[in-house]
């Protein structure tokens, strides 16, 4: 039987547009039937596409992907992907972004050394990358809350209804949840509401009128 040659993509959520990986495919060429892909997150390695590749893939076959992190979320993963293809498999994976990893070529022992180098150190440098990305991010999303930026969907303002309802609910003449129904809001919403009025009353805002 002859070997096979299959092609797998992967979008994440936030990419959205698998046509470059698509393109590259048609010009190695990868047969469309052979095509696996999933758009999804990296959150979790359990992707359909990817499993039902696995499942087909034969020793002798080729595993095409356009570049390293297609393999998976970290180092360890796209190490531990690349050894079950290539070890447990007896398949030849091409990387098109590094054409130094080709199982195809070098099957001696030097050639074997360079890839298994050349991977590790991509696989590395892969993992660093998005940990950057994930820390620049977290570091400027703690920069503009201290601007006072305000993350996630705006604030219920609160009714002019409350201050009585609260009242009624501190003098026991009401419940905290039949206070919050006849505000249309949760309990812990009107629970919310009166911590923070307690709290401006401690810590009010001082005038600035002179």
């Amino acid at each position: 039987m002859s070997e096979k040659i299959y092609g797998y993509i992967r979008v994440s959520t936030r990419e959205q547009n698998e046509d470059r990986q698509l393109l590259a495919m048609q010009q190695f060429p990868v047969p469309m039937e052979n095509l696996f892909m999933d758009k999804q997150s990296g959150k979790d390695f359990n992707r359909p596409g990817y499993r039902k590749m696995l499942r087909r893939l034969k020793k002798g076959d080729v595993l095409v992907i356009k570049s390293i992190d297609r393999l998976g979320r970290n180092y360890e993963e796209i190490i531990g992907q690349w050894r079950v293809i290539t070890k447990d498999k007896g398949a030849d994976i091409v990387v098109m972004d590094m054409p130094l990893l080709d199982t195809r070529r070098g099957k001696d022992l030097i050639g074997t050394l360079i890839a298994d180098l050349v991977l590790q150190l991509l696989s590395y440098v892969a993992q660093t990358e998005r940990e950057n990305i994930r820390q620049r991010q977290a570091e400027g999303i703690a920069a503009a809350k201290m601007k006072g930026v305000r993350f996630g969907r705006p604030r219920k303002p609160v009714p002019k209804e409350f201050p009585r309802l609260a009242r009624a609910w501190e003098q026991g003449e009401i419940s905290a949840r039949a206070a919050a129904q006849q505000l249309g809001v949760s309990y812990q919403t009107f629970l919310r509401w009166h911590r923070e009025r307690a709290e401006q009353k401690k810590h009010p805002i001082p005038s600035t009128s002179v």
